[in-house]
C-alpha cells in the first residue's frame, strides 16, 4: 500500500512556483502568439493561456521554468498523473517489441481485451466484447452504429448538457452550442432529454429528488406513451456523471429509473463513461454508484492517460449481432497504447482497488474543504460532484443565481494561474470549475489547490 509520501514522490516537490513576474512568461507568450500560425485553435482548448513544457504527476512546467499543480489531468485524462514510472516502463518495453500491427489480433490486444472484461460493471463484467479506438468521440461513432444494426432502430436519446463528441454522428447527441452552431445538419433520429440538474432544474424545483423524479418521468412518458415521436429509439445514452454539462452527479434512483424504461420499450441502456470512468468519480466506473447494468458502455481518457485508449465493451449476446469487418480502425489498440492501458488498469484496481477508495476518500474531503470555504465567498452558488469529479459553480448573485460571464471566469483562471493552479471551466453557462486531478495527487496538493482556490475567488468583484 502507497503512503502519502510515496504519492508525493510520483510529483515535482515544491509546487506551485512562479518564478517569472508574469504568467504567461515571455517564452510562453512567444509561443502562443506563433502558435495560430501553424495549429488549428478548433482545438479542444482554444486559445488558452499556458503552454505545456514538461510534466510528473500532478505538476507542469512551462517554457519558462514556472511550476504548477495541474487540477485538469489533461481534462480528466491523466488518472495516474503525467509519466508514472510504471507506465514509462511499459512504453520502454514495448517500443522494442510491438508497436503498430495492425486492426487485427495481437497478444497483448487479446490480453488488454480480458483484462478490460473483468473490471466491468455488472452486465458487463467477464460477459462483454470490447471494439478498440483512440478516442471517445470514435467509440461513441461505434455505439451509434451497432445500436442500429443490433436493434434494427434508427432514434436514439440523448440529454440536455451532453458531451458525447464531436463527430458528425456522436455530436448529434452533444449539446453544447459551440459545438453545433454552423455545423449541422447532423444525423436525424436524435431525440434529447431534461438531465436532473436541480440548481437550475427546469421543471422549476431546486430540490434535488424532485427534479430527478421529473426528469426521470419525462423520460418515460418520451418512451412509452403513444404520440411523442419517440417510436423507433433503439438506445438511451447517458453520462453517469455529466461532464461539460456542468460535473452533475444524479442519484441512484434516477438511473434505475431510466433503465426500467428502457427496458420496458425494449431500448438499449448506453453507459458513456469516458470522462467519469478509470476510477475518476470514487468507483472504477460511475454507473456502479447507481447499481445498474448497462448493456453498452464507452471508455476513453484515464484508461490511457499519457497515450491515447478509448472503446465500447457491448454485451456478448448483442456484439454477436455485429456483422465482422464492418467498422475498421487500423490504429486501435497500438502495441504501445494496449501496454500504457493495461498497466494503467493494474494501478488503478491492485490492492482491491486502493487507488479508487482513496479518491473516494480524499474527493470529500476536498468537497467538504470547498463547502465550507464557499459559506464565505459570495460567488459560489453551488459545490457538487463524486471523488476527484467535483464541480465548482460560479453566480454574481446567490439569490438569483446569475452566472459568471466570460470576463468574470477570465479573471478566476488567470487568477489562479498566476498563483500556479490549472483549472478549466465547464458547465452550460461556461462557469463551472472542474476539480479533476489525477488519482495519484498527493493530499498536500489537493489542500494547496483547494485553499488557493478559496484566496482567489474571495478576491473577485462582482
Amino acid at each position: 500500500m502507497l503512503t502519502e509520501s510515496d504519492f508525493e514522490k510520483l510529483s515535482f516537490p515544491d509546487a506551485p512556483k512562479i518564478i517569472t513576474d508574469a504568467v504567461p512568461g515571455p517564452k510562453s507568450l512567444q509561443q502562443l502568439q506563433e502558435a495560430p500560425e501553424f495549429e488549428s485553435m478548433a482545438r479542444g482548448a482554444g486559445r488558452f493561456p499556458f503552454v505545456y513544457d514538461d510534466g510528473f504527476g500532478v505538476t507542469v512546467k512551462d517554457p519558462d521554468g514556472n511550476l504548477f499543480i495541474d487540477i485538469t489531468a489533461g481534462v480528466a485524462v491523466n488518472s495516474v498523473g503525467r509519466r508514472h514510472p510504471r507506465v514509462v516502463d511499459a512504453i520502454q518495453k514495448q517500443s522494442n517489441r510491438l508497436m503498430h500491427g495492425s486492426d487485427c489480433s495481437s497478444s497483448l490486444r487479446l490480453a488488454l481485451a480480458k483484462k478490460i472484461s473483468g473490471i466491468m460493471p455488472p452486465g458487463l463484467k467477464d460477459n462483454c466484447i470490447t471494439y478498440f479506438t483512440q478516442s471517445g468521440s470514435s467509440a461513441l461513432e461505434a455505439a451509434i452504429k451497432f445500436v442500429r444494426k443490433i436493434t434494427g432502430r434508427s432514434q436514439i436519446i440523448a440529454f440536455h448538457g451532453a458531451y458525447h463528441g464531436v463527430h458528425c454522428g456522436c455530436g448529434s447527441l452533444t449539446t453544447g452550442d459551440q459545438y453545433r452552431k454552423g455545423f449541422g445538419p447532423f444525423i436525424p433520429g436524435v431525440i434529447h432529454a431534461p438531465y436532473p440538474y436541480s440548481y437550475r432544474c427546469c421543471f422549476g424545483t431546486s430540490t434535488q429528488k424532485k427534479c430527478e423524479d421529473m426528469c426521470a418521468d419525462y423520460l418515460e412518458y418520451l418512451l412509452n406513451t403513444p404520440y411523442t415521436a419517440a417510436d423507433d429509439v433503439g438506445a438511451v445514452i447517458i453520462e453517469a456523471q455529466q461532464g461539460e454539462g456542468g460535473y452533475l452527479a444524479p442519484n441512484p434512483e434516477f438511473f434505475q429509473r431510466l433503465k426500467a424504461s428502457c427496458e420496458k420499450h425494449g431500448a438499449l441502456f448506453i453507459a458513456d463513461e469516458v470522462q467519469s470512468g478509470a476510477g475518476r468519480s470514487g468507483k472504477m466506473w460511475a454507473i456502479e454508484h447507481s447499481n445498474v447494468e448497462p448493456d453498452m458502455l464507452t471508455f476513453g481518457k484515464g484508461m490511457g492517460g499519457d497515450v491515447p485508449m478509448a472503446g465500447l465493451s457491448i454485451r456478448k449476446d448483442l456484439a454477436n449481432k455485429i456483422v465482422d469487418g464492418s467498422q475498421p480502425n487500423t490504429f486501435a489498440a497500438n502495441g504501445v497504447s494496449a501496454a500504457v492501458c493495461m498497466t494503467n488498469i493494474d494501478i488503478i484496481t491492485e490492492n482491491n482497488y486502493a487507488l479508487v477508495k482513496r479518491v473516494a476518500k480524499l474527493g470529500e474531503q476536498t468537497k467538504n474543504r470547498i463547502l465550507k470555504g464557499a459559506k464565505q465567498i459570495k460567488c459560489i452558488g453551488d459545490v457538487r460532484g463524486r471523488g476527484f469529479m467535483i464541480g465548482i459553480e460560479l453566480v454574481k448573485d446567490k439569490k438569483t443565481k446569475e452566472p459568471f460571464d466570460g470576463p468574470l471566469m477570465g479573471q478566476v483562471i488567470m487568477g489562479l494561474l498566476g498563483r500556479g493552479i490549472i483549472m478549466v471551466p465547464c458547465g452550460r453557462y461556461g462557469n463551472v470549475l472542474r476539480f479533476m486531478p489525477p488519482l495519484t495527487t498527493p493530499k498536500k496538493y489537493l489542500d494547496k489547490a483547494s485553499d488557493i482556490l478559496l484566496d482567489v475567488l474571495s478576491g473577485i468583484r462582482v
